[in-house]
């Protein structure tokens, strides 16, 4: 039987390949947008990497460890630093990998009962929401819709390069 956790970690790893597809030969164009309101793909990879602050993993493992009781997630930021500016492909990639991997980490030893009934008050400071939230949820949503939502934003534009 196919439980909840083991659909979580197959999307993880399905995100995973298609996160390293789309980023696959964007070392020269890492900055690159279409247009100004767009976003480059090291914007994309970013906002994944640190929505909400410290990566999804580190916000799931402290639910289901109890050690996180409230969170803040700011939507709609690309999570830009000087030194994120820097960074190559390769480190960009790693970053990415290093959410997920810890993703994979934190619920491989969940059980499907922790996954629905653990709790965190999520603040959505910029729509002005406070919500309660449980790791099915936000790997529902917060995960898996959000970063294929992402990863068909760095798909994009690999196209509009003609990659």
């Amino acid at each position: 039987m196919t439980t909840q956790r083991d659909s979580h970690l197959q999307t993880i790893r399905d995100i995973r390949a298609q996160a390293l597809a789309a980023m696959e030969g964007m070392d020269y164009c890492l900055d690159w947008k279409p247009g100004p309101e767009d976003w480059s793909a090291r914007e994309v990879i970013y906002h994944l990497v640190d929505t909400p602050v410290g990566g999804i993993h580190t916000l799931i493992l402290g639910i289901l460890s109890g050690g996180v009781t409230e969170c803040e997630i700011t939507p709609d930021s690309p999570n830009m630093t000087p030194d994120r500016l820097k960074v190559e492909i390769e480190e960009a990639r790693s970053d990415l990998t290093a959410v997920l991997d810890g993703l994979e980490e934190g619920i491989r030893d969940a059980d499907d009962e922790a996954l629905a009934t653990a709790t965190v008050r999520a603040y959505l400071t910029t729509r002005g929401e406070t919500q309660e939230r449980n790791p099915e949820m936000l790997l529902q949503g917060l995960f898996a819709r959000h970063w294929r939502e992402h990863l068909g934003q760095l798909e994009e534009l690999r196209q509009s390069l003609g990659m």
